[in-house]
């Protein structure tokens, strides 16, 4: 009797067991979930923005996820280099009117187009060295040799510099002095070499222990107005739209205020 029972029990939990393993076998086997791929946004920013906006993009990645690679130069470089098909996802320039100009050649997606900073100028010269450049007119001194500003046939910050010198009417007087560089960082490199006792750089780069600088009067110059905008045909339109929102937004525009920009709503 004791046999039966033990084999009756055996025979009963081997069955179960092939239930159980049944059921098991008709459920689907769950898949580790997929991770998207990251995905890299291209930006044609403006030099007076490589410090600023690096800043801004290690923050954005940290709070997106995404990576974010800046080509810094002259707006003017940037847009030639879209109109001829360059694969930016985004422009950040020095000066509004150039987005204007892509926008009428269809060059942009119009409603992302955002003021994003006013931009200023001022005379940077060497620390340690003898040079008090404090008005245009210091520029006319013997002791000043050369003088720094960025192409203004092509940098909008070169252009402002030109601008200020023909009202100061000292253009003509300091033609011979000056060096180009070809975008504002490169200007500063001038100064910073002593190729150039004084150079006409962006406010945004001269927080910087090597050089002193005094601001020019922006009532010399048009406003350095400056604008964001996404270019047409990027595959990442959702993620540069996020970045000028970003750039626009209370992270971005702290940082932007701390490299002496004007903010939108201060201009």
């Amino acid at each position: 009797m004791q046999k039966k029972t033990r084999l009756l029990t055996i025979i009963m939990l081997f069955a179960v067991s092939l239930t159980l393993w049944g059921c098991a076998s008709q459920q689907p086997i769950s898949k580790a979930p997929e991770t998207q791929p990251l995905k890299k946004l291209t930006v044609a920013a403006a030099a007076d923005l490589a410090v600023a906006f690096k800043e801004i993009g290690q923050n954005f990645e940290k709070e997106n996820g995404n990576k974010v690679e800046f080509s810094f130069g002259s707006t003017g470089t940037a847009v030639h280099q879209i109109e001829n098909g360059a694969p930016f996802d985004l422009l950040a320039a020095a000066n509004v009117k150039y987005v204007d100009d892509l926008d009428a050649k269809g060059k942009i997606v119009s409603d992302t187009k955002q003021l994003y900073a006013r931009g200023r100028i001022g005379f940077a010269t060497l620390k340690g060295k003898p040079y008090n450049v404090k008005d245009l007119t210091d520029l006319t001194s013997p002791d000043i040799k050369k003088i720094a500003i960025a192409n203004p046939e092509h940098a909008p910050y070169g252009l402002a510099a030109k601008q200020a010198l023909e009202k100061a009417g000292l253009w003509d007087k300091i033609k011979a002095k000056l060096v180009y560089g070809n975008n504002i960082q490169d200007t500063l490199k001038h100064v910073q070499t002593g190729n150039a006792e004084v150079g006409i750089i962006a406010l945004s780069l001269s927080k910087r222990d090597d050089i002193d600088f005094s601001l020019i009067d922006d009532n010399l110059h048009e406003p350095l107005d400056q604008a964001l905008a996404v270019v047409k045909g990027t595959s990442n339109e959702a993620l540069a739209r996020q970045f000028i929102q970003y750039v626009n937004g209370p992270e971005g525009r702290v940082i932007m205020k701390k490299y002496g920009f004007v903010l939108p709503s201060e201009m």
